[in-house]
């Protein structure tokens, strides 16, 4: 069988990538290793992203996407060829078609560039979905109903909220906070109560073993090395769940805020339906301990994680592309 349609889910920390009847079939960090000497592209994936913090002078380990959006076309060009090269092989008939997910929010120049970028890299056609939208098809959610339904994507770069009715995006609000923005606070944190300066793997590292939204009553630790501001030298410290929690209070009331905003610009009829439906959360960062409980508990409105929220926006770009016919234009842009 001749592969002809992938999805991808081109985010700013991670790219996924799915395929009919196959599901997810890359999960890799979306970053770049790059020659400066030559501008050579030397790894991407899993392998560049080892080189982070490590690499010598004359290399840079380079974040082509920022805030969900291109920041460097030419590194995202070859990041998206080496992704449908890994899927599909080197060697094949077709060219195929490609649907990206794309923060909501982006400008009409953004669109283009991750259209052109698509096509450079070696797809037929490429096509744009909008995440809020993608990440509610893979959420199972029935976006072409009448009635109202609200999904909060919370990824690496952006945390997107919006309302879905009839198949399309009813409000939506989108703040460049994240799970990147998480882990700088968490680095910062550190450095100030610790005097131990970290890199962003380990804050990542942090966030995944010990993070919550919460305060948690069972207190989790970890041990985590680094460098002693004072003296220089290599130091461990050990962290608990409360320093995380602390880190994040401005980034997490930031969503918050932004959540609120798309429920006080929705009519009271879909409010209605949200009350009694509740709030879908997707996106990697909403596996962080407890975000659920504490937007519950802001807002009002019963809240639930969607299954595999990491993988919900990749799943939702394979089946629009799969059903192409049946979703709206207004969803859709293409080329």
């Amino acid at each position: 069988m001749f592969i002809k349609s992938i999805g991808i889910d081109l985010g700013t920390t991670y790219t996924l990538v799915h395929l009919p009847r196959k599901g997810i079939v890359i999960n890799e960090p979306s970053v770049v290793a790059v020659s400066i000497s030559d501008r050579k592209i030397l790894a991407v994936g899993n392998e560049a992203k080892e080189m982070l913090g490590r690499t010598p002078d004359n290399i840079i380990a380079v974040k082509p996407l920022k805030d969900g959006v291109i920041a460097d076309y030419r590194t995202t060009e070859a990041m998206l060829r080496y992704f449908i090269n890994k899927t599909l092989g080197n060697f094949r008939l077709f060219r195929p078609e490609v649907m990206v997910a794309v923060p909501a929010g982006i400008s009409s120049t953004e669109r283009r560039a991750v259209i052109e970028a698509t096509i450079s890299a070696g797809a037929k056609a490429a096509y744009i979905i909008k995440e809020p939208i993608a990440a509610a098809i893979g959420a199972d959610i029935p976006i072409g109903s009448s009635s109202g339904h609200m999904i909060v994507d919370i990824g690496g770069g952006t945390a997107e909220m919006a309302v879905i009715s009839l198949g399309g995006i009813v409000c939506v609000n989108s703040v460049k906070v994240g799970g990147n923005k998480f882990d700088v606070a968490i680095a910062e944190h550190i450095r100030r109560k610790y005097n131990l300066s970290i890199g962003e793997r380990t804050a990542e590292e942090i966030k995944i073993n010990v993070g919550a939204a919460l305060y948690l009553k069972n207190k989790l630790t970890m041990e985590v090395r680094g460098r002693d501001v004072v003296s220089g030298l290599p130091r461990s410290i050990n962290v608990i769940s409360d320093d995380v929690t602390e880190a994040i209070q401005n980034e997490l009331e930031a969503i918050i805020v932004a959540i609120k905003k798309v429920l006080n610009d929705t009519s009271p009829e879909l409010s209605a339906d949200i009350m009694d439906k509740g709030i879908v959360m997707a996106g990697g960062s909403s596996l962080l301990r407890n975000i659920d409980q504490l937007v519950s508990r802001t807002i009002g409105v019963p809240v639930y994680i969607a299954d595999e929220p990491l993988l919900c926006v990749a799943k939702g770009t394979g089946i629009a592309l799969d059903n192409l016919d049946s979703y709206k234009r207004s969803i859709l842009a293409t080329k």
